[in-house]
């Protein structure tokens, strides 16, 4: 990882946010004009870590984004290299119009990473759900967003954030979030997504969480023969891999998007209009949060309510390929 260590064991007991804290960190070691800010959640976003290494290069804002944005907005053309931790929904909500103006507009170079994203609050309550924030961050020009799938993504991207000069959007989860790869060593590549399994059938295109649960879904279905699933990570929502999109479509016919957001103006949005201006013929289907306030309850059971969660994921496979659900009797020899 260029200079960052990290191992399996890592991968399986440290969750996104420590592996964002402890990289920026790490990074902070190498390059003096790296800056964090935060809104009184330094603990809680992780980014603490950083605090307790650096204090002399740290801004707790209190609980005021929107001036903390600001801020950030001053600090990079001051030459240094803000680094900004806030839940999801205040990141992009509550100072969406100083992230546009102060950061985006001018270009600067801000890095703002939403955590407790999409549904992980679970029930600390509807008004903490994150799931407008993909749709929100992507139509601001100049803004790359992004969507780590695990724990050393969430490194891999804070590492490619040290090469990469512009506004920045990462969302990371609560840390409950399984590991999606068995290896930290893969090459990544901001804007290049990576096929996780090969399959002819068709292509489930997914980000964050719902990658571990399309690849549990596609296994799940070669134990029984069904559908054979290709399981792309689209990592990166904008700039979007077209190519990657393009390739499935034609190769496999048949597309699913899986996200742990509202169908409006996520990744499957993002997807379909890449379709649709090429032109492409092929079956498609969404899943996310529908149109709705999404209620309130623990993660597990709200991925599994709004059908993001590996059943769901299999059973929408099948739907949309027209084929009967096999269930594995687990009481078979």
């Amino acid at each position: 990882m260029g200079g960052l260590s990290y191992t399996i064991e890592d991968l399986n007991s440290m969750t996104q946010g420590q592996f964002f804290g402890q990289t920026i960190a790490d990074l902070g070691k190498s390059d003096s004009s790296i800056v964090c800010l935060t809104a009184d959640l330094a603990k809680s976003s992780k980014i603490g870590t950083f605090f307790s290494a650096f204090p002399e290069r740290s801004f707790n804002m209190g609980i005021a984004e929107q001036n903390m944005v600001s801020v950030a907005a001053g600090l990079a053309l001051a030459g240094k290299k803000p680094y900004v931790a806030t839940f999801a929904c205040f990141a992009s909500m509550r100072a969406g119009e100083q992230v546009r103006t102060d950061i985006c507009y001018p270009n600067l170079n801000v890095k703002i990473i939403g955590t407790h994203a999409g549904l992980s609050m679970g029930n600390g309550g509807t008004t903490h759900h994150a799931t407008e924030d993909i749709g929100i961050m992507r139509t601001f020009a100049n803004m790359t967003v992004t969507v780590p799938a695990d724990g050393i993504e969430t490194a891999k991207i804070i590492q490619a954030c040290a090469n990469h000069y512009g506004p920045l959007y990462m969302r990371i989860g609560r840390g409950l979030e399984p590991p999606a790869y068995e290896t930290v060593d893969y090459n990544f590549k901001l804007g290049k997504a990576i096929t996780m399994k090969e399959g002819s059938d068709i292509s489930i295109i997914a980000c964050g969480n719902c990658v571990k649960a399309a690849m549990d879904a596609a296994d799940k279905l070669a134990d029984t023969e069904g559908p054979r699933v290709r399981v792309i990570n689209m990592h990166t929502i904008k700039p979007l891999d077209t190519e990657t999109i393009l390739k499935a479509a034609e190769e496999t016919g048949t597309i699913l998007t899986a996200e742990e957001h509202n169908i409006l103006g996520g990744l499957g949005s993002a997807v379909a209009e890449v379709l649709a201006e090429a032109g492409v013929q092929c079956k498609f289907k969404r899943l996310g949060i529908p149109d709705v306030f999404s209620v309130i309850g623990y993660p597990d059971d709200l991925y599994g309510h709004y059908k993001i969660d590996m059943e769901g994921i299999a059973d929408a496979v099948c739907e949309i390929m027209g084929v009967e659900r096999k269930k594995i009797d687990e009481d078979a020899d």
